[in-house]
């Protein structure tokens, strides 16, 4: 990787661009962000545990 000044310097003005349009979330907007990723990870921990549940059931009559 060749890190030179120009790289350096281009990185930091893409940086301060995103700062720049990047705004804070409104309270309504941080909940729905939340509910979200709430229901994600509660479904990833259904699907764990169904899937530990049935591995169980087959060693178990295997």
């Amino acid at each position: 990787m060749n890190l030179n000044k120009e790289s350096i310097e281009s990185f930091i003005k893409q940086c301060q661009r995103v700062l720049k349009v990047s705004r804070k979330p409104d309270r309504e907007e941080y909940i729905n962000v939340a509910k979200v990723t709430a229901i994600g990870i509660i479904l990833i921990g259904v699907i764990g545990f169904i899937i530990s549940i049935i591995g169980q059931l087959i060693q178990g009559t295997g």
